[in-house]
C-alpha cells in the first residue's frame, strides 16, 4: 500500500508540473482517478448491477424522458460544436495542418480551454444513453462497441483537458459534437413512436457517418508525424489510435447490423436450393417468394400462378412435385409439372383432388 502511494504522489507531482495551470483547479481536473472510478462505475452499474436490479421488473416507459433528454443532447452538443469552432477552427484562427496549443490568457483561447472542458464533461451525460437501455430492459443494445465507447471516452479527453486544452487535438471534439447533432436528432425522431419510422430511412447511413468521422480524425491527427509541428507527439498517437479503434468497432457493428442480414437471405435462399436439388425440383425457388415456375415437359410448356404470366408467387413455396402429384403450401405451386397433370389456380392438382387429400 505504501508503494501504490508513492506511485500516486509521483503521477500527482508530474501532473501539476506538465498539466495546464489553467484547468488545474477546475472540477476533476486535480487527478484521473475520479475520472476512472465514474467510468468503472458506469461499466458495472451496467453491465451487472442495472441489469439485475431490472431482472424482475418490468421495463419502465420513458417516451417522453427520451424526447427531453435527446432533445437536449441536440442544443449541448450543437452549443458545444459552436463554441470549439467560434473559438478557433471556424473563424480562421486555426490551422487544419498544424495547430499548436495556445497556453495564453487570450479571451478566445480561454474560451477553447472552457468547450474543451464541456465536452469532457458531456461525456458524462452520455452515459444516460445506456442507462435508459437498462431501465427499459433492452440489454441486446448494450453491446462490447457501445460500453467501450462510452466508458473509455470520459478518461480519454480527461488527458486532453489536464495538457492540450486546445490545438489539433479539438478537431476530434469539433466533427464527434458534429455528429453527435445528427445521432441524438435520430434518436429523438425515433422515441417519438412509430409514426416517426418512415423518417428514420437513414439509420444505416448514420453509421457510415460515425466512421467517415473517424477516418477524418485518423488522417487529421497521424499527418503530425510527418511534417514538423509543435504539438506532442504523444497526443497524436493517441488521439489517432482511438480513431482506429473507434473505426474497427464500428467497422465489425456495420458488418453485424446490416450486411449480416444479407447472409441471412443468402443462407436462406441456399437451404431452398438445397431442398429443391434434394427433391429434384428444375426451377429455382428464389428467397424473396418469387419463381420463375416455367413447366418443362416434351409437350407442355405453361406458366401458372394465379393468373400472372411471369410466374411470381407472393410468398414462399415449399412444395415439390414429382410423379404426376403437386405438394402445395398454402394454395401456391411449388414448380413445375409432370406427366401433363394440370394445376390449377388456386395451387391444388385435380388428380390430388379426386385420389387424396391435399397435405
Amino acid at each position: 500500500m505504501a508503494l501504490v502511494m508513492k506511485y500516486i504522489n509521483i503521477m500527482h507531482r508530474y501532473m501539476d508540473s506538465h498539466g495546464d495551470p489553467r484547468t488545474k483547479d477546475w472540477p476533476m481536473m486535480s487527478s484521473p482517478f475520479p475520472t476512472l472510478a465514474v467510468c468503472l462505475t458506469y461499466v458495472y452499474l451496467v453491465k451487472v448491477l442495472g441489469p439485475r436490479w431490472m431482472e424482475n421488473r418490468k421495463p419502465f416507459r420513458l417516451q417522453n424522458t427520451l424526447i427531453f433528454y435527446n432533445a437536449a443532447q441536440v442544443i449541448f452538443s450543437a452549443w458545444i460544436f459552436y463554441e470549439i469552432g467560434i473559438s478557433g477552427w471556424l473563424t480562421g484562427h486555426y490551422s487544419f495542418r498544424c495547430q499548436p496549443v495556445e497556453y495564453s490568457n487570450n479571451p478566445r483561447v480561454i474560451r477553447m480551454v472552457h468547450a474543451c472542458w464541456w465536452y469532457y464533461f458531456s461525456k458524462f451525460t452520455e452515459f444516460m444513453d445506456t442507462i435508459f437501455f437498462v431501465l427499459r430492459k433492452k440489454q441486446s443494445q448494450i453491446t462490447t462497441l457501445h460500453v467501450i465507447h462510452h466508458g473509455c471516452m470520459p478518461m480519454s479527453v480527461w488527458f486532453g483537458v489536464k495538457f492540450t486544452p486546445g490545438g489539433h487535438s479539438t478537431f476530434f471534439g469539433l466533427l464527434n459534437t458534429f455528429v453527435h447533432i445528427v445521432m441524438y436528432t435520430y434518436y429523438m425522431f425515433s422515441a417519438m413512436g412509430p409514426q416517426y419510422q418512415k423518417y428514420l430511412w437513414w439509420k444505416k447511413y448514420l453509421t457510415t457517418f460515425q466512421m467517415v468521422q473517424f477516418i477524418l480524425i485518423m488522417v487529421h491527427a497521424f499527418q503530425l508525424l510527418f511534417i514538423d509541428c509543435n504539438y506532442p507527439k504523444a497526443f497524436v498517437w493517441w488521439i489517432g489510435m482511438h480513431a482506429v479503434m473507434f473505426f474497427f468497432l464500428f467497422n465489425e457493428f456495420y458488418k453485424q447490423a446490416y450486411k449480416g442480414r444479407k447472409s441471412q437471405y443468402k443462407n436462406l435462399l441456399m437451404f431452398f436450393l438445397q431442398r429443391a436439388e434434394k427433391h429434384g425440383i428444375e426451377e429455382t425457388v428464389l428467397a424473396n417468394g418469387h419463381a420463375n415456375g416455367d413447366c418443362h415437359q416434351q409437350e407442355v410448356s405453361k406458366k401458372l400462378l394465379n393468373g400472372h404470366a411471369n410466374g411470381k408467387i407472393n410468398g414462399l413455396t415449399n412444395g415439390s412435385l414429382a410423379n404426376g402429384s403437386a405438394k402445395t403450401s398454402n394454395g401456391y405451386s411449388s414448380s413445375g409439372l409432370k406427366n401433363g397433370a394440370a394445376v390449377l389456380a388456386n395451387g391444388h392438382s385435380t388428380t390430388e383432388l379426386t385420389q387424396r387429400k391435399v397435405k
